[in-house]
């Protein structure tokens, strides 16, 4: 089962008031481990950078300038996402966002139904516990040190790891492996060494016994 983990960072908080994407990091899970591949993309969007978002990401316009624009890198994330779950941590933020700059190219757009939320997850898990990255982050004990600001690629990384703890944790990838194993496709063969076949014909004793219980049962099947 292939599904990618995605985030976006953005100028701002809508599409509609101008904003744009400026940085895309996807990570592809399999069977819900990462599989190594990944897709990052910083994007120049063709804009200043509020002073907030800055000190968000820390991505300056002047630095994103020397990136290319959403319209020359759509393909290749299309290619990477394909069809597959999109999971996403307040998944209607960066939906808003990539169908926008869809939309300005006339390219179809991604249905909504494609996106796991992970803030809806975590909710309904932890409900009335603070469901951002960093609290779940700490809640399952992964590391985020390296997190001094926001970063797609990495909180899609780190997002990947929280994800298999809301489903949960490493029990899913135990049951795969082990019909993997039931499948003849993994694990080592093992030697069984043949034993001689033990004895156990019933004793005179133990017949006499059975026979003297039966007579006292009415109308006995074994009797018939």
């Amino acid at each position: 089962m292939r599904e990618i983990v995605l985030d976006t960072e953005t100028t701002g908080l809508d599409p509609a008031t101008g904003h744009r994407v400026v940085e895309i990091g996807c990570v592809e899970l399999v069977n819900h481990l990462p599989s190594g591949r990944v897709f990052h993309q910083y994007i120049n969007p063709e804009r200043d950078m509020p002073a907030e978002a800055f000190n968000v990401h820390g991505l300056s316009a002047e630095f994103l300038s020397g990136h290319p624009i959403f319209a020359a890198i759509v393909e290749e994330f299309l290619a990477f996402i394909e069809d597959a779950p999109l999971i996403i941590h307040n998944a209607d933020f960066d939906m808003k966002f990539l169908n926008w700059e869809l939309k300005q190219l006339d390219r179809p757009q991604l249905p909504r139904e494609r996106a796991v939320d992970t803030v809806v997850m975590a909710r309904r898990k932890f409900p009335g516990s603070p469901a951002n990255l960093d609290a779940l982050c700490r809640r399952f004990e992964i590391d985020n040190s390296g997190r001094e600001k926001h970063g797609a690629l990495l909180d899609a990384e780190l997002l990947a790891e929280v994800y298999l703890e809301l489903i949960g944790g490493r029990e899913p990838v135990l049951a795969l492996a082990t019909a993997s194993r039931r499948d003849g496709q993994a694990g080592p063969a093992t030697q069984r060494q043949a034993r001689p076949p033990r004895p156990h014909a019933a004793s005179q004793d133990e017949l006499a016994s059975h026979a003297e219980f039966i007579g006292k049962l009415r109308k006995a099947i074994w009797l018939e």
